[in-house]
């Protein structure tokens, strides 16, 4: 739907900013150039090195790259785990705490290799670790740290092999801890240790009564999934003081969430668990971590609310907090302070990726405009129509509304009757339409906009078909209606004229965003600029470091888009550090169980039998061939 621009108003970067929120959600790391372009400050507030994402694209153009691409930029990782171990260590000394802060990412939230290498690397000073929830996770984690004095937290469930890895992995120096889940895990824990002549380090996950609310509510409560209740702790302390064990105890664990936005949810969890943990170590257990599970948010929309996509705390409000709540309930406990951990994963990748993808075309709700002269033997209902677009004023939208949605109904019900033509069924459609978009256009100029015309804009929005897949690359906005940042990239220094909703290019009526961040709400479209025939129009979905990858399925057989990691040089340059290519159509065939080199023989089958039948030559049928064997090696995705 196009959106008039005030002639008056004379747009720049910082109006764009505002329209956007770039400022509001980008935490330091996003901001307008200049000319217009979205910028990358892969190291945050304070910095004047800045990428332009444009300048980015224009690289990998040269180097022969397609669009839809993932763009990774290292840095930004870099700097997140650096924000973190600054927020909790100015916490510690703040408060004069005894104690000390370790991380672990759990790799869950984004197990692509690239990602958890560069983690472990930037985060080895500072001693940072891994959590895993499966076998495979673990046996990544144990390959990838080490460092002696890093932990890696051992979730989820638990059979002899994956308790045989973390004990093989205790052995040969690497700090792994058991979190018991389940408290039938404890007896094959110490059978497991017993016969290998190890001495475990343990944790226990707690079932909280304290829960966090939104998308990601149900790690907490007493119905939540995993941990123990408070008989089943005792259960396991009594069994492990009868092995002369408790002394292989050492953590409280607990898990709130996912993304937890409000921050007296995190208050109110902390207390509820720093009892459990004091009670343990009163019952003689040796202790010494607490870990807090995951739960930092990320602010997507940018309002700094307790909204599910939002959070009302900062990094170092989060971390004050957890500081000063185990520092008071275990020195009034007369404990030592424990070790304070936390799986902070959303927090540190979701920032570094965007997704990069080009607009295809338009599809413009502009009904075609209708003559004023209707012969007497059109209906009457058609005359009725034209009257009200005719006469149509301010004072009396939804009387208009409402005569002209009768009227609609009248003529398609005519039609389904055959009283009418198909020629006039079209006229009364295009009568209709111009009618709404009246209707929306003066709407706008009202104080008071009634229901039921409020939501016209968003039904006469423009769609704008994009080179990417919600499934594949953003399955969290189908799936539980996640909110990313989204917008333009460029051209930011020209108003936005139209208002769209974004359809990726899958066959499916849910593969579309239509619900995008706002400050004070959710909007239902998306402000950009009339596509232009010569350039390329391109779009950014920022902020899906977490989860998106692996998340993501081959909805229409839609693979992997290509992936860039982003790196700054020495020179202080941005460097191509690692390229990886997205699939290719064999590669997503191959996944769902088809033969690419059958393929090809029964294709060669069919085309030799044309030939045979004089349907096409033999020149036709190597050329047909040639097509079908480059089109296997293709990207998924549209290829201009």
């Amino acid at each position: 739907m196009n959106m008039k621009p005030d002639s008056l108003v004379r747009w720049t970067r910082d109006n764009a900013a505002d329209l956007y929120g770039i400022r509001n959600w980008g935490h330091g790391y996003f901001d307008i150039s200049e000319r217009g372009e979205v910028e990358v400050r892969p190291l945050g507030n304070g910095s004047e090195l800045a990428i332009s994402i444009m300048d980015v694209l224009s690289g990998l153009k040269q180097r022969g790259q397609s669009l839809p691409v993932l763009l990774r930029f290292a840095d930004i990782l870099s700097s997140r785990i650096e924000q973190l171990y600054g927020a909790f260590n100015a916490a510690i000394s703040e408060l004069g705490y005894q104690g000390v802060y370790r991380g672990v990412y759990p790799i869950k939230v984004n197990q692509q290799k690239q990602v958890v290498a560069e983690i472990m690397e930037f985060g080895r000073k500072h001693h940072h670790g891994l959590e895993a929830g499966s076998k495979a996770e673990l046996m990544a984690a144990i390959a990838y740290v080490d460092d002696p004095e890093a932990l890696v937290v051992c979730n989820g469930y638990k059979d002899e092999e994956f308790i045989d890895l973390a004990l093989y992995a205790r052995k040969i120096g690497i700090q792994t801890v058991l979190v018991i889940e389940m408290s039938s895990e404890l007896p094959i824990i110490l059978a497991r240790a017993a016969r290998m002549g190890v001495r475990p380090c343990l944790g226990v996950r707690v079932k909280l009564s304290s829960r966090a609310g939104g998308h990601w509510d149900g790690s907490g409560g007493d119905r939540s999934m995993f941990g123990v209740q408070p008989h089943q702790v005792i259960d396991i302390i009594d069994r492990l003081a009868a092995e002369n064990m408790l002394d292989c105890l050492q953590m409280l664990h607990y898990h709130l969430g996912s993304q937890v936005p409000n921050i007296r949810n995190i208050r109110g969890a902390l207390r509820e668990a720093c009892r459990y943990y004091v009670a343990m170590a009163r019952e003689g257990a040796a202790m010494g971590m607490i870990n807090i599970g995951g739960g930092l948010a990320v602010d997507y929309d940018g309002s700094h609310t307790n909204f599910a996509s939002s959070r009302n705390y900062t990094d170092a409000e989060y971390a004050t907090d957890v500081v000063e709540e185990i520092m008071t309930m275990t020195r009034e406990a007369g404990l030592p302070p424990p070790t304070i951990v936390n799986e902070s994963g959303r927090a540190t990748v979701a920032y570094h990726s965007i997704l990069i993808f080009n607009v295809l075309e338009a599809s413009r709700f502009e009904p075609k405009s209708v003559s004023d002269k209707l012969s007497e033997q059109h209906h009457k209902a058609l005359h009725t129509l034209r009257d009200i677009r005719n006469t149509l004023n301010t004072k009396n939208l939804q009387e208009f509304y409402h005569d002209a949605v009768d009227c609609r109904e009248e003529i398609r019900g005519l039609f389904q009757h055959g009283q009418i033509t198909l020629r006039e069924r079209a006229i009364g459609e295009c009568l209709f339409w111009d009618i709404m978009c009246r209707i929306a256009a003066e709407s706008r100029q009202g104080k008071y906009i009634p229901e039921e015309l409020a939501g016209m804009e968003n039904s006469l929005a423009d769609l704008y078909y994009c080179n990417f897949s919600v499934f594949q690359s953003l399955p969290d906005s189908w799936a539980i209606d996640q909110l990313f940042p989204v917008m333009p990239i460029h051209r930011l220094l020209e108003m936005p004229t139209r208002k769209a909703i974004l359809s990726d290019i899958t066959c499916d009526s849910d593969g579309k965003i239509d619900k995008f961040i706002d400050l004070h709400d959710v909007k239902s479209t998306l402000p950009v600029h009339e596509l232009d025939d010569d350039d390329d129009y391109y779009l950014g979905v920022f902020l899906v470091g977490a989860y998106q990858e692996t998340l993501g399925d081959l909805h229409n057989l839609m693979g992997d888009t290509n992936v860039l990691h982003i790196r700054i040089g020495k020179d202080g340059q941005f460097e191509f550090a690692h390229e990886i290519a997205g699939d290719t159509v064999a590669d997503v065939l191959s996944v769902v169980e088809y033969d690419p080199r059958d393929m090809l023989g029964r294709i060669r089958t069919t085309a030799e039998r044309a030939v045979r039948e004089g349907r096409i030559t033999p020149t036709e049928r190597r050329e047909i061939m040639d097509a079908y064997e480059t089109g296997m090696r293709g990207y998924t995705y549209f290829e201009s």
